[in-house]
């Protein structure tokens, strides 16, 4: 089993940056790649980014140049680096990380607004 905790999070005006931790426990060396998932309201879950242990990113199209992905692995903690955020960034982003199953964080609320 992989416990996942997420930090950071909350209320950002137009423009500004924000960022996002998430920090694995447990079964940690089953772990072969971390990522960000967001759900904004009446939305499916869509892909924010990942990275593998090799330190492989992917990002949705929506956040491309925008969005920064990084990994610790001496500390199994990913950190998502958020700038230019729009009102449509809003939403609940989730920590996933895969290894032998998919593993989910409780998520955390971003909101983007004047």
């Amino acid at each position: 089993q992989v416990q996942l905790m997420e930090s950071g999070g909350g209320l950002v005006q137009p423009g500004g940056s924000l960022s996002l931790s998430c920090a694995a426990s447990g079964s940690i060396f089953s772990i072969i790649n971390m990522g960000w998932y967001r759900q904004a309201p009446g939305k499916q879950r869509e892909l924010v980014a990942t990275i593998t242990n090799g330190g492989s990113t992917n990002y949705g199209d929506s956040v491309k140049g925008r969005f920064t992905i990084s990994r610790d692995n001496d500390k199994n903690t990913v950190h998502l680096q958020m700038k230019s955020l729009k009102p449509e960034d809003t939403a609940v982003y989730y920590c996933r990380a895969v290894g032998g199953d998919f593993y989910w964080g409780q998520g955390t609320q971003v909101i983007v607004s004047a």
